[in-house]
């Protein structure tokens, strides 16, 4: 079962969230806060899984709120919900750490599937997103490319070949399937590597790929 926290200043998007979410078998939704302070409350009590978050939410908005979820020993995995797809929610959101950003108007089935997809590790972007984002990491300024080849430089040789095979979008299977080693190897190489690199999934591994130029 994928515990849920769901975070919005609106009662009214809470409950309709609830309401997507709730009949799916896999999904709980074991609370919900109307902003980021209490958010970081709920996420102590509740422990959730995942929790979905509002970007904008007066006091403390989701991209301070998950900032210092992201501090605690064991952070919950975080997607981000907003109305407007700014660059700067974007970067920043996923900077700082989250698995996911996601439209408001992301339809039902592709919520809870976003859901189960951040659960199990994996990252998810809403698609109006992905191509612009890249393209505006591609055009990083040389000294970031020099500092993102130098942090890849810590890779072992098969560590690098997996990163850059990720980085492309392929999963673990089919990472496995190209690179001749099992699923189970894959994923051992994907976790050395975010550690090396003090990243927390593969988004970040994604952007820092791409900043290098590789």
């Amino acid at each position: 079962m994928i515990r849920v926290l769901v975070v919005d200043d609106e009662a009214l998007v809470r409950a309709g969230l609830r309401m997507i979410l709730e009949p799916a078998a896999d999904i709980e939704v074991v609370g919900e806060a109307g902003d980021g302070g209490e958010a970081i409350t709920a996420v102590a009590k509740h422990r959730p899984d995942v929790v979905l978050m509002d970007v904008r939410m007066p006091g403390v908005d989701g991209l301070t709120a998950l900032r210092e979820l992201r501090r605690s020993p064991a952070p919950p995995r975080v997607i981000m919900l907003t109305t407007f797809d700014l660059d700067d929610y974007v970067h920043t959101a996923l900077r700082n750490g989250a698995a996911g950003f996601l439209l408001k108007d992301t339809s039902p089935r592709d919520l809870a599937n976003a859901v189960r997809i951040i659960a199990e590790g994996s990252a998810m972007l809403t698609p109006s997103i992905t191509k612009r984002l890249l393209d505006t990491f591609a055009e990083l300024e040389s000294p970031a490319a020099a500092e993102a080849r130098q942090r890849l430089a810590a890779l072992t040789e098969r560590e690098g070949a997996v990163v850059r095979a990720v980085a492309r979008g392929l999963s673990n299977a089919e990472v496995g399937a190209e690179l001749a080693m099992s699923e189970g190897t894959v994923k051992v190489h994907v976790s050395r590597a975010l550690a090396k690199l003090n990243l927390s999934n593969r988004v970040q591994l994604a952007l820092l790929v791409r900043d290098a130029g590789r």
